[in-house]
């Protein structure tokens, strides 16, 4: 089966090994590295996961169970108060949880020991993992391996020497999300991929220098296109930045191409960056039975960088820095 998944994407068959951690070395086109793909037989859905628990005094997102509803829906938070400090604590802990789980990644490490691992540094910090139930996903945070763009579920794979794995962290903290993520290199990377994992971090500082009250947020998109169009790497259109605060995900939707939106940002504006970079100029994604893991088509490897952006009165400030 998964033969024919490498096949029906046009790719040859040589070096397929090991049911549970197929790979194939792209070595002239994209570098060497192990493509991940979905274990067989295949299992739809996450049923099968059990997600961590979480002790019970520790407050809820509203989808995990709280019981408050959602407040910031018109996509800003009020400066100068409560609502401002409150957020830039939970970015504050974002950033510390992104920090922590970068050290523990190194080869024969499993994703699911790093989920562990994050899960216990939120709760000893009395924040509850945001992606923990939300929508229904089954972990408490995102491990993104080589082709994954997005949303890789941690699972018992061993991390490899070369791999590069995306960690996405969103802590719930005092009612409101911090988000940030990473791509971080495991060992020895070629030079293909850590050029991939350099250029994505210059695209998110990109879209950022497009930040500021009165400008548009078609702007960022613009900039990271900019920086890209060059290059022998494309920008995935799949997965936009987002609003946040005491909501997950929130307007304004942030575009990391080009785009017409014509919002303009305003003090207060609380939003991600968080720009997909991908190998080569085939930036479409197939999502595996699990539902949630998006790959590249091409089993191209891709990165991802994330941070928070305030709008305030005189400029735009990084969060989660």
């Amino acid at each position: 089966m998964v033969g024919n998944l490498l096949r029906a994407h046009g790719l040859p068959l040589s070096r397929l090994v090991s049911r549970r951690r197929p790979w194939y070395g792209f070595s002239r086109k994209f570098g060497s590295y192990a493509v991940i793909l979905p274990d067989e037989p295949f299992v739809f859905g996450v049923a099968h996961i059990t997600p961590r628990s979480v002790p019970q005094n520790i407050p809820r997102p509203p989808y995990a169970g709280g019981s408050q509803a959602d407040q910031d829906a018109d996509g800003k938070i009020q400066l100068g108060g409560a609502a401002e400090r409150r957020v830039r604590a939970a970015a504050t802990l974002a950033r510390d949880v992104r920090e922590f789980a970068g050290t523990l990644v190194k080869a024969n490490v499993t994703t699911n020991e790093i989920d562990a691992a994050v899960h216990e540094y939120c709760i000893s910090h009395s924040a509850y993992p945001s992606p923990l139930l939300y929508s229904g996903f089954p972990r408490s945070c995102c491990t993104s391996v080589n082709n994954i763009i997005a949303h890789g579920i941690p699972d018992d794979r061993p991390l490899e020497d070369g791999d590069i794995v995306n960690i996405d962290v969103t802590v719930y903290l005092d009612g409101y999300h911090g988000d940030t993520s990473q791509t971080f290199l495991v060992g020895n990377v070629d030079e293909p991929g850590t050029e991939l994992v350099k250029i994505t971090q210059e695209a998110l500082e990109a879209g950022i220098s497009a930040c500021g009250p009165g400008r548009r947020f078609r702007e960022i998109g613009q900039a990271i296109h900019n920086l890209i169009r060059d290059t022998s790497f494309s920008i995935s259109p799949e997965f936009t930045g987002h609003g946040i605060g005491t909501a997950f995900h929130r307007r304004p939707w942030i575009i990391h191409d080009l785009n017409d939106e014509p919002e303009i940002m305003r003090p207060g504006h609380c939003f991600t960056i968080e720009p997909c970079v991908i190998q080569g100029k085939t930036p479409t994604c197939w999502t595996f039975p699990d539902g949630w893991t998006a790959s590249t088509e091409d089993c191209a490897r891709s990165a991802q960088a994330e941070h928070m952006v305030l709008i305030t009165e005189n400029g735009a400030e990084v969060l989660t820095r």
